[in-house]
């Protein structure tokens, strides 16, 4: 397996040197060098040859030494918001551990899912998806689930290393954003779409009709999906199926009942923020402050310092730099430009332009990231409508089976943000994300575009 991955990167590398050289697809040499990099980069992370965050690091100092970047946008994911959830979310979840409430919610739960394996799957699944209509950030979702999922894994016997476990962490991370894309304010680039296309072309959409339209197939159809090849993928048996053992109600029980009134405070900001605005991670920041100060006793100076992941973090601002970089350089506009030309569309060629439209979104998603494709693929909406005989609003929609359909994990955040939470490589996502693009490609997509006839979208 290692000579394997070694060919694979060996052979990225070929790749990208030739694309520095060749400047492919009207690329300049600065663009086509980055874009090999990208390539390089991904490579590394995919097939796990090397830490991820040796991986960042090489497209730090890729970038850097070469003069193609600045440290402004290298560095850009250091200031990112997803970067102090995530460490907002690691003291978070040493608070939850230390004081044992963890445990206790766990051994709540066990009640209702520790059946079977696919009874926990599934209801992991179902609960993610409930909170997509409670709570309008994915990050948010992620954070509140980890914890509770990884505590409920321990009480059932799914210990690090074990399959059982791994499968827990990819349920939550892709079941707390995916089927959210589907709920019109819940996820990032749902209301970069709706706001540049109001701003744009003054063309609103209602929450009811957006629902209708998206989440029968991709809140519903996928979810069930999803469940089926984590448990394909990461086969496990609940062997603690016996209940956890009580924990004392003495101060322990008391500093339990007063981190659960900080996490509900927390939970109430994050649903409302709709409301008050504020963005979720500085209310996981505020959070955070307030279990560190040592006086509290949630999380102590010595468990600070290993509750944070130092590795996690440089690979998770690599991730989140590599969408900056490949927007900033203008990467998504020439892929996307490119594929317009090229795809087959013509009025009248239904289901073949619903099919080039969504891969379209697919495609550029895999160089700007999900929120990136809103702001490359709305300014084309009208010449997409002419070119396939498509409404402006049917063009626009099919962004979103375009952006959420997930070719590489790197280019969700959340993804990153609740694997990293939950301690778990996010190589282990790669399976399930390019199996579900295979078969949403060849099953999802074609029910959705039934569905869209079937309600005279298009």
């Amino acid at each position: 397996m290692a000579r394997f991955k070694e060919i694979v990167v060996a052979l990225v590398v070929l790749l990208a040197v030739c694309c520095a050289i060749a400047m492919p697809i009207g690329m300049a040499r600065d663009q086509a060098a980055i874009f090999g990099i990208i390539l390089v980069t991904l490579s590394l992370w995919a097939t796990g040859l090397v830490p991820g965050y040796v991986a960042s690091m090489f497209f730090f100092a890729a970038l850097l030494l070469t003069g193609l970047s600045t440290p402004d946008v290298v560095f850009s994911g250091f200031t990112s918001s997803a970067m102090w959830l995530i460490v907002a979310g690691f003291v978070i979840g040493a608070a939850i551990t230390r004081s044992g409430l963890g445990a206790r919610i766990g051994g709540l739960a066990q009640r209702h899912l520790s059946g079977s394996y696919p009874v926990l799957i599934g209801g992991l699944m179902l609960v993610s998806m409930l909170l997509g209509f409670v709570m309008p950030s994915s990050m948010g979702r992620a954070a509140v689930m980890v914890p509770i999922g990884m505590a409920l894994a321990d009480v059932l016997g799914l210990k690090p290393g074990n399959a059982g476990r791994t499968g827990v962490a990819v349920v939550i991370a892709i079941g707390t954003n995916m089927p959210s894309f589907a709920i019109l304010p819940s996820n990032i680039p749902n209301v970069v779409m709706a706001g540049l296309a109001d701003q744009l072309f003054n063309v609103q959409f209602g929450y009811t009709d957006y629902l209708l339209l998206h989440y029968p197939v991709l809140g519903v159809a996928k979810s069930i999906v999803i469940v089926g090849l984590v448990l394909m993928f990461f086969p496990a048996r609940l062997t603690a199926l016996q209940s956890h053992p009580d924990i004392p109600e003495t101060a322990s029980g008391g500093k339990q009942g007063m981190l659960l009134a900080i996490l509900l405070v927390t939970l109430a900001f994050w649903s409302t923020d709709q409301i008050h605005g504020i963005n979720p991670a500085w209310i996981g920041m505020a959070t955070a402050l307030v279990l560190m100060v040592p006086q509290f006793g949630f999380v102590p100076p010595p468990a600070f310092k290993s509750a944070i992941d130092v590795g996690t973090l440089f690979f998770i601002a690599g991730a989140l730099a590599l969408g900056v970089e490949a927007n900033k350089s203008g990467l998504g506009d020439i892929i996307a430009r490119e594929a317009f030309a090229w795809l087959p569309m013509h009025p009248g060629a239904d289901f073949q332009n619903f099919m080039s439209l969504t891969l379209l979104g697919a495609g550029t998603s895999i160089f700007t990231t999900m929120p990136g494709v809103p702001a490359v693929l709305t300014p084309l909406a009208p010449d997409l409508a002419t070119a396939t005989g498509f409404s402006l609003e049917a063009v626009l929609m099919t962004q979103v089976v375009g952006f959420s359909t997930v070719v590489f994990p790197y280019q969700v955040g959340p993804f990153i943000v609740a694997m990293g939470l939950a301690g778990e490589p996010l190589r282990w996502l790669l399976k399930v994300t390019l199996s579900l693009c295979l078969l949403t490609v060849l099953f999802l997509i074609p029910l959705d575009f039934l569905w869209w006839k079937l309600l005279g979208v298009i």
